[in-house]
This record gives structure tokens, sequence and C-alpha cells, in this order.
């Protein structure tokens, strides 16, 4: 059996989302959930689903020797990033090549790269003038969203849309297909 680390930031939807899709499966397990946030939501959803959950220091993380010393306790075999804010260490992607992968809200290589998260990617979308947006899944490396791409997902955006809204349509898109994704990678 494969074993997963998601690493998380804040509530914890697409984390809670990713664990109930493996719960069953013979083939991979979340088998820990790691966050750079002590208070992060993630923690109550790991922990109502039976999952341990652990959270660390930003030198913890820097370092990634820690990070790393509960990597190989939880024998994780790849990583998957869920609404995680933080560069990975370059120590994290000698020890995990092509095996940690982030999901971003918009279609990259647009609006991606330091500082494009969430609700300011959905903003920039609209003001942009942007007719689509969607999901895109990709292998993590040393800078922010330029990872080889291995999924996207489109949605349009509407006249009237609010970076609500269509944050709204995009964590459909995230819900839906991001298991399946980390499912497909991890059977290649």
């Amino acid at each position: 059996m494969k074993s997963l680390a998601i690493f998380a930031s804040g509530s914890g939807t697409n984390a809670e989302n990713i664990i109930r899709y493996f719960s069953n499966s013979e083939f991979f397990k979340v088998a820990i959930v790691l966050s750079n946030k002590q208070g992060a939501g993630v923690h109550e959803r790991a922990k109502k689903l039976n999952v341990p959950s652990i959270s660390f220091s930003r030198e913890a993380f820097e370092s990634g020797e820690a990070i790393l010393d509960i990597l190989k306790t939880y024998q994780i075999d790849f990583i998957v990033l869920a609404g995680f804010m933080s560069k990975i260490a370059d120590n994290l992607l000698a020890a995990y090549p092509h095996k940690i992968i982030n999901i971003h809200p918009a279609l990259l290589p647009k609006f991606g790269g330091k500082g494009m998260y969430g609700m300011h990617v959905h903003r920039a979308v609209i003001a942009s003038g942007e007719t689509k947006s969607g999901i895109s899944i990709h292998y993590i490396d040393e800078h922010y969203d330029e990872g080889p791409i291995i999924f996207q997902a489109e949605c349009p955006v509407l006249a009237d849309d609010t970076p609500e809204s269509l944050c709204e349509r995009i964590h459909q898109l995230e819900h839906k297909w991001y298991p399946e994704i980390i499912e497909k990678v991890l059977t290649d």
C-alpha cells in the first residue's frame, strides 16, 4: 500500500475530500496531514477522519530535516499539496522527485506564481476579462506554479461573476478531479 502525506494551510476541504476518497482503497492511504499553521481547520477535519496531523514551524519547514524525518516515520511515498501556502524546500524536492503534486485554482501558466493563491487568483482572472478559468494539477519544482502540468479542467467565467462565485465553481472542479488525478498519477 502506498502512503500519502497531505500538506495543507487552510480549512482543509480538499484534504478532507482526498482522505474520504482513499479511505476504502486497498492500494493507497492518507497516512498524515502536515500543516504550517497550528490553528488551520485541516487539523479538525483530519482528526474527525482518524488521520494524524502535525503542525510545524516556518523554520522547521525551511530546513526540511524535521519534515523529512516525519515523512520517513510514516513511510510516505507521495506528497499532495492541498491549499498549502509555502514553497517546498529543496531537500524535500530532492527526496521526492516527481512525487509531489499541487492543485492551482487557474489555468496555468496564466495567473500563477508567487502571491497568486485563493481569492487573489479569482480577482485577477475576473479583472483580466478572461472568459474561462479552471484548475491545474501539476508536479512541484523549485519555482512557484511552474512544474509540469498533469491535468487541467475548465469552467466559464460569467459576466456577473464575483471572486466568490468563481471560487465556488473552481472548488467544484477541485473536489471532482483532484482525488481522481492523484489516483491516476499513483497508478501510472
